[in-house]
């Protein structure tokens, strides 16, 4: 079914193609200076979620991010990789390296969340 995109969509989508980390609701409710509501936010936030648009990080605090998914062009894909959050500046980013997690056998899994918290090139220099 195809959505129909609205202002509200194609600004957060804009802010997510323009960032150079994963934002948080309230990063992109403050970047939007009150044109959209923070109920419309989260709706936009998670519809892009179940398009496999982006995908949501559950910080080890609970809060949660978003970034757009990068190469992800089958139908169904997961997100296994780490995320990074400097202590420091609060930034977040999606890692490169793949979770490897060795199952029992007749288990499958359906999400993988792995958080690495610490100092950010820029914050350890």
């Amino acid at each position: 079914m195809k959505r129909r995109s609205t202002p509200a969509q194609q600004a957060i989508l804009n802010m997510l193609k323009a960032a150079d980390s994963a934002l948080s609701q309230d990063m992109i409710e403050q970047q939007l200076k009150g044109e959209t509501d923070r109920v419309t936010i989260y709706r936009v936030l998670n519809r892009f979620c179940e398009d496999g648009l982006a995908h949501r990080i559950t910080s080890d605090e609970g809060k949660f991010y978003f970034a757009l998914c990068k190469n992800c062009q089958q139908q169904h894909h997961t997100h296994d990789h780490f995320h990074f959050r400097c202590l420091s500046c609060q930034k977040v980013e999606c890692l490169e390296e793949k979770v490897k997690v060795s199952l029992p056998l007749g288990y499958s899994a359906a999400n993988v969340n792995c958080w690495v918290s610490g100092y950010c090139a820029n914050c350890s220099a």
